[in-house]
């Protein structure tokens, strides 16, 4: 069998208990190396044979878990994150159904939502979003022109933008176009959940600035919305005049 399994977002204890597990059992770990803690290997066994795919091709990696799955082996994909995100991994199942090979998918915690942690945020606050945009802006990488970031930053919805820090002023310019104020707050996370993790606090106006400033230029998360330091409304769901499956009413 073959597992795909989100590392989560870089705290080698924020991987799940599952996932843990399959580490812990396999006898190939294919891991990306430019961007997973190589801690996560030391909960491997003995002889555990180790690929970084950081210097590997689609083909490459295809080629090794067919080797290595024709012969009994128990493999290891180990993704960044949560490998359903950003995580091409799409690409590698289908090559692997075309060979008849069984393969299993096991989520992870994401960067975006460890970075919310970091701020000690809420995405859904009442009165204020109840949105998440998860989204990145064009680079070598295009996308579509129904989801420029103007437009997505048009919904004045929550936002996590992925892959676009080293960008910070492009990416500054098209959100104020869509949201239309530059005073909407932002937080960058720079390595979310590892040692070194950073977090800086600003606006639409200065946060390119800031950004520069402390010499950012990639392994970090924009988030975006008031969600950040907006005045929200109270939540319903323990608000004692309000009734639901499992409470009653009280004022």
């Amino acid at each position: 069998m073959i597992s795909f399994v989100g590392a989560g977002p870089g705290d080698v204890d924020l991987i799940t208990v599952k996932g843990r597990r399959l580490l812990e059992k396999a006898d190939v770990v294919i891991y990306a190396g430019s961007l997973v803690s190589r801690e996560h290997l030391t909960f491997c066994k003995k002889g555990c044979k180790f690929y970084d795919s950081a210097s590997m091709t689609l083909e490459e990696v295809i080629e090794v878990m067919e080797r290595e799955y024709r012969q009994g082996k128990s493999i290891v994909r180990l993704h960044t994150g949560d490998p359903s995100i950003y995580g091409a991994i799409k690409e590698q199942m289908d090559l692997l159904e075309e060979r008849g090979i069984e393969y299993e998918v096991v989520p992870g915690v994401s960067s975006f939502t460890a970075s919310c942690a970091a701020i000690k945020g809420e995405f859904t606050l009442p009165g204020i979003s109840q949105t998440i945009i998860i989204t990145r802006l064009e680079g070598r990488t295009p996308v579509p022109n129904t989801e420029s970031l103007e437009l997505l930053a048009a919904h004045k919805a929550s936002m996590a933008i992925f892959l676009s820090v080293g960008n910070m002023e492009r990416a500054v310019k098209k959100l104020k176009q869509g949201y239309g104020r530059r005073d909407v707050p932002v937080a960058v996370v720079y390595k979310a959940t590892w040692e070194d993790q950073k977090v800086i606090i600003g606006t639409l106006d200065d946060i390119a600035q800031k950004v520069k400033d402390h010499g950012i230029k990639n392994f970090a998360m924009i988030l975006v919305g008031d969600f950040i330091n907006g005045k929200y409304e109270r939540s319903r769901l323990y608000d004692p005049s309000f009734s639901h499956g499992f409470r009653r009413a009280t004022q």
